[in-house]
């Protein structure tokens, strides 16, 4: 079986071999190959297939929610880091065409392309074949992240987010500690975030952004579910246990 038949299978679903192509062409490729056609337009028609798809389902499962809840979860949801990390459990970062530069720099593992590159397939699948294709594709991949968007529900600025959480509770001053580990083209970031002293998230990236992000949406579910300002010990042996 070939790479790209793999992938297809991965997605379950059927892009002719010229727009899967197309929707794997990062710009950085593009450039260093002639000026090619980038997945920019297909990561375009993607995202509009995406949001449109989300928010049918969102509108349709849940009758009672008010607009701003809604809006808060289809955010949640169709995030880039939400996006990511679905690229990554399907391993399309193997898969993408990147340019010299991304390659040195692991551009396949970056939360940006990996989410663009998402979008471009879902376009690529609307192409290839229609639009209730695409809209099941988008389905497979968000349903199980839809039942979860309560817990998601704080948007997609967790740092904002912990933030208001933390201050709402009176928890003290936020500390976010990085440290990073490896070659400089190839490096990895882990964030503590600490709150009044006391650490509530951890988080890993490769940048310190993401690092961050990920340490505060941590943290932002320890809160939640702990649903105690004064519960120090609890998400202090969280991050420990992690």
């Amino acid at each position: 079986m070939s790479s790209t038949e793999e992938l297809l299978k991965r997605l379950g679903v059927s892009i002719d071999a010229g727009t899967l192509r197309l929707a794997l062409t990062h710009r950085s490729y593009a450039y260093e190959n002639g000026g090619i056609p980038t997945n920019e337009r297909l990561e375009f028609l993607g995202d509009s297939i995406l949001g449109f798809s989300v928010t049918d389902a969102l509108y349709r499962d849940h009758p009672d929610l008010p607009e701003g809840d809604l809006a808060k979860r289809r955010s949640a949801v169709v995030s880039t880091r939400a996006l990511a990390n679905i690229g990554r459990s399907l391993g399309i970062g193997d898969y993408i065409y990147l340019g010299q530069g991304e390659k040195l720099t692991e551009g396949k593992n970056k939360a940006s392309i990996l989410a663009d590159t998402m979008e471009a397939l879902i376009g690529a699948t609307y192409v290839s074949n229609d639009i209730e294709t695409a809209r099941q594709l988008v389905m497979r991949l968000i349903g199980p992240l839809l039942k979860d968007a309560a817990v998601l529900g704080a948007g997609t600025d967790w740092k904002t987010s912990i933030q208001e959480l933390a201050a709402s509770r009176q928890l003290g001053t936020i500390h976010y500690a990085v440290d990073g580990a490896g070659p400089d083209h190839a490096r990895t970031f882990t964030a503590v975030l600490n709150i009044g002293g006391n650490a509530y998230g951890k988080g890993m990236g490769h940048s310190k952004k993401e690092a961050e992000q990920e340490a505060a949406a941590d943290a932002w579910r320890v809160l939640t579910a702990a649903g105690s300002a004064g519960d120090a010990g609890g998400p202090a042996g969280s991050v420990a246990a992690k």
